[in-house]
């Protein structure tokens, strides 16, 4: 069995867990759906059903953003290597601070969406550099 390089095996764990999280926050919305009565295929119908609704979609929405990037870091990583890493650690701790604020009031969402549209734009310069470092190393 092969090693797998540092920057793969980090970005395989934090895709598990981002996915870990985005499974919990599906389940909360299978849990409110019930609590709330609302029937499949309703999307709203009581204020906290509809706020963890929201959460889950704009987790998705993130994750279409965010793991690209984490992955093609992982590809072509760049020195330091614990830089993607913890990108995305900080993205998955954002995602958490957005789930609290967002439940509590929509308004106070803004310190996690705010982290993570920081951390998946810096994700993506990460990604930018390691690919351009490649590109010159094939030329060099």
């Amino acid at each position: 069995m092969s090693t797998l390089s540092t920057p793969v095996l980090w970005a395989a764990t934090l895709t598990l867990l981002m996915g870990l999280f985005y499974f919990y926050t599906a389940f909360r919305v299978g849990i409110l759906r019930g609590r709330h009565h609302i029937k499949a295929p309703a999307t709203s119908g009581h204020p906290q059903f509809d706020r963890a609704y929201r959460v889950q979609l704009n987790t998705l929405e993130q994750l279409a953003i965010i793991l690209p990037f984490l992955w093609v870091s992982a590809l072509y990583p760049i020195t330091p290597q614990w830089l993607a890493p913890l990108i995305g650690f900080v993205w998955i701790a954002g995602r958490v601070i957005y789930l609290r604020d967002y439940m509590s009031d929509p308004e106070k969402r803004v310190l996690g969406a705010g982290i993570c549209g920081l951390t998946s734009i810096a994700m993506f310069v990460v990604a930018l550099c390691g690919v351009l470092r490649a590109w010159v190393a094939t030329r060099g």
